[in-house]
């Protein structure tokens, strides 16, 4: 029976939409019908101004239930016809009603069907507008950011309560109303060319184009309102701006904002420099190095020297990484930030409100708080982790002896920078990856390329392995995975995790305050300009994401600095169009935008274009014609939409690339840009001039083929 009703229904309103449009009411609810029909209605109205303002009840209702164009003409026609107080009045409720109406339809013949083929997606939906549906949908209908027939419809999806639908819509529409009407009823004002300018009706437009701004602005207020609520804001405070957390993104936050004459704090619990300078890029780079030119002397001959054996020191090699810290820490010490004027504060933070954070036993206050506490590396619930000796990416620095057996679990880009340094320095070491390739996110060719790469160098990895148990002690143990062929037992006298990191929130109040997590990755959530739910407290860095790069770190810092000290007067969306990302193995993965993996995950068509580096002068001179550049574009355009780069110096090749992408430059402006000879750079040139010969001018070449064979006579 309800399927046939909803058929009946169906079948009525499509009859209706015809009949709309076959009647000509489009050509109707046209702004200049209504300028030719307006003295018509006007006096039509004045003999008959109850039935006048029932019929046009009644249309309004009509045309916002079905959906159809012109609500926005009749909005204007009602300020003209019945002037503001009457007009706004008939609107407002006509709108709500016809409104309401539209949400019943798409629920009453749609909802069931989207319900039985995203149940998953809709209970998810269902849940967050239980739990602030109503101020979701004052915020839709106050900021017109969408059409408000689709916001009609898309709710009617929902579980919305319709009364709650109802009388939401009839609040949020209400200043747009206002608008509207008295747009319409100062057009209905003009009597000659010279009213066109009058100030009332320029002043009428400027609120019309002014009302997305004015209701953004009154949404952010009624936010911000909500969520302060029961917090005391200090009448003073003691900085403009707290960062918390001394890695990449905090040290530039607190570096921007005190060349702005800011006084900012910078508060850190362990080392300054955080991560990257302590137990990541740096020492990383460090010991990439020190491995590089040991496997480089093992094929001394391949340059016409004697290949030597390196005599690995290990302890001398570690020792070398702690030198490079220590040159590098100057430039993130105490010392230098202080000069800069920041105050470094050394200390556990807790944030206590909204402007408050408390450490070493007192409590300080800023208009802005920005955290930036970084990330960990995560350790997985592997049974028999718990009583076994693991290292990770963070304590593998204190080594001093070098492990004859290494096994890396994770074949990510911190997994095999590390199991490649190792094998060169003299370990055996063994990769465990869960899938199928290594460099997940990247070009599956630079999976492979790696792979083979370092099972020529001796590495055992294992692809399509899942570590299952660990049995072991302080001396070393055994690795259980599942893979293919069923469990694999791997000996180890050193055991490494490497399976990414995790954002660091705990002990900061965040819980007691109510700062929203993300539901996945365990990042602090936050909008386009770095906020979290609390308007003045600012995110940046890996406690951020998506992404954890320390470049990344830097540009989310600077919009946090910036946006933290200007709002809300003035404010910027981060942009992250254009990220670049390097893995240091040998050889180097570089990569912008697009991969062709991910354009097929998208739906994009692309076209691939492919430079071997074996081609490249620079490279043959070098010993190092392995690899490959990548780029992708749209099909018959040189606009670059991602490029990859595989091989030696891939990281300073990606630039150029980089470069181009972020100011819009395409393949032929690279192919026009000389490049000294012989230098890897060339390669750019070399990968626009295959693009450019994939899409020579076939017909142009065979007229002027013609032309060069009559001017030979």
């Amino acid at each position: 029976m309800r399927s046939k009703l909803r058929l009946l229904v169906a079948v009525g309103v499509v009859l209706a939409i015809v009949a709309f449009f076959l009647s000509g009411g489009r050509e109707f609810l046209t702004l200049e019908s209504l300028n030719q029909q307006i003295s018509k209605l006007t006096a039509t109205y004045q003999a008959h101004p109850v039935a006048v303002i029932a019929v046009f009840f009644c249309g309004y209702v009509l045309v916002t239930a079905l959906s159809l164009p012109g609500a926005a003409i009749m909005t204007l026609g009602a300020g003209a016809l019945f002037g503001l107080a009457v007009g706004t009045l008939v609107v407002s409720f006509a709108s709500t009603l016809g409104a309401t109406l539209a949400f019943l339809l798409s629920r009453f013949l749609f909802r069931d069907w989207v319900k039985q083929r995203f149940g998953d997606r809709l209970k998810a939906i269902d849940a967050g507008l239980e739990k602030d549906g109503a101020f979701y949908l004052f915020g839709l209908r106050l900021v017109p950011v969408f059409p408000f027939f689709v916001i009609n419809l898309v709710m009617g999806l929902t579980a919305l309560r319709a009364w709650t639908f109802a009388w939401v819509s009839q609040l949020g529409m209400l200043a747009g109303t206002l608008v509207y009407v008295n747009a319409g009823r100062e057009l209905a004002q003009i009597d000659s060319l010279s009213g066109i300018l009058s100030p009332s009706l320029i002043g009428a437009f400027v609120l019309l184009g002014l009302l997305p701004l004015i209701g953004r602005k009154l949404l952010d207020f009624l936010r911000a309102r909500k969520v302060y609520a029961g917090h005391a804001r200090p009448k003073r405070f003691d900085f403009n701006m707290l960062v918390i957390g001394a890695g990449s993104g905090g040290l530039v936050t607190a570096y921007i904002a005190a060349a702005v004459k800011a006084k900012v704090g910078l508060i850190e619990r362990h080392k300054m420099g955080g991560d990257c300078l302590n137990t990541g890029c740096v020492p990383s780079k460090a010991l990439i190095r020190s491995a590089r030119l040991a496997a480089e002397m093992r094929r001394a001959s391949e340059w016409g020297l004697t290949d030597a054996d390196p005599g690995v020191r290990f302890a001398a090699v570690m020792e070398r990484v702690e030198k490079v810290i220590a040159d590098i820490e100057p430039h993130d010490s105490v010392e230098r930030y202080t000069g800069l004027g920041v105050d470094c504060i050394a200390g556990e933070a807790k944030i206590v409100s909204p402007w408050e954070v408390e450490v070493n036993g007192d409590r300080l206050s800023a208009r802005t708080l920005v955290i930036a506490t970084g990330a960990r590396p995560l350790v997985p619930p592997i049974p028999g982790l718990v009583g076994a000796a693991y290292y990770t990416s963070d304590t593998i620095w204190s080594l001093r002896q070098l492990p004859k057996r290494l096994t890396v679990i994770g074949g990510g880009p911190i997994g095999c920078e590390l199991a490649q340094s190792f094998a060169r320095l003299g370990s055996k070491v063994c990769v465990v990856e869960m899938a199928d390739k290594l460099l997940i996110k990247e070009d599956p060719v630079a999976g492979q390329m790696l792979l083979a790469q370092l099972r020529d160098e001796g590495l055992d990895v294992r692809l399509a392995h899942k570590a299952s148990r660990v049995v072991g002690g302080e001396d070393g143990g055994v690795l259980h995975c599942e893979g293919p062929d069923g469990e694999v037992a791997i000996e180890y006298d050193a055991l490494l995790l490497a399976l990414g990191r995790k954002p660091n929130t705990e002990n900061l109040g965040l819980e007691e305050l109510g700062i929203n997590l993300a539901k996945r990755g365990g990042t602090i959530d936050h909008d386009a300009y770095l906020r979290t739910n609390y308007p003045n407290i600012y995110v940046c860095g890996d406690v951020a994401g998506p992404y954890q790069f320390t470049h990344f770190s830097s540009h989310q810092a600077w919009y946090a600095a910036v946006n933290g000290l200007l709002s809300p007067f003035w404010t910027y969306k981060t942009d992250y169009r254009v990220i670049p990302r390097v893995t240091f193995t040998e050889p180097e993965v570089a990569s912008v935008g697009l991969t062709e993996s991910d354009a097929a995950e998208q739906g994009i068509a692309v076209e691939v274009t492919s430079y071997g580096l074996d081609d490249l002068d620079r490279a043959i001179a070098d010993g190092a014609a392995e690899g490959v550049v990548r780029v992708i574009t749209p099909p018959g355009k040189d606009q670059i939409l991602g490029a990859t780069v595989i091989g030696a110096h891939a990281g300073e090749l990606l630039a150029e690339f980089t470069l181009a992408m972020r100011w819009k430059l395409g393949l032929n402006k690279i192919l026009g840009t000389i490049h000294p000879y012989p230098t890897w750079s060339e390669s750019a040139k070399y990968a626009a001039g295959v693009w450019k010969k994939a899409h020579a001018p076939e017909g142009a070449l065979r007229w002027a083929e013609r032309f060069h064979r009559w001017r030979r006579g």
